[in-house]
């Protein structure tokens, strides 16, 4: 089972919302997590990030790897 830190999409339809979530990578975008991260909003001036570096550590620690968005959002963050 291969973990991976991805998005998920939440919102209605033209308004995203999205939850940094660990999740298997078999499983389906919006399916259910291992457990939540943070969210990303991109529809407020100037993106609102909130990422739990601590949990994200842990994963990482544990073997999880990172989308290409979420690797891009912790640069943004630190």
């Amino acid at each position: 089972m291969a973990v991976k830190l991805r998005l998920t999409r939440m919102g209605s339809k033209k308004r995203p919302f999205y939850r940094v979530v660990a999740i298997n990578s078999e499983t389906r975008r919006d399916g259910r997590p291992l457990e939540y991260i943070g969210h990303y909003n991109p529809m407020v001036e100037p993106s609102e990030i909130n990422i739990d570096k601590e949990k994200v550590e842990k994963w990482i620690e544990k073997g999880a790897e990172l989308s290409d968005t979420v690797r891009a959002l912790l640069k943004k963050v630190s």
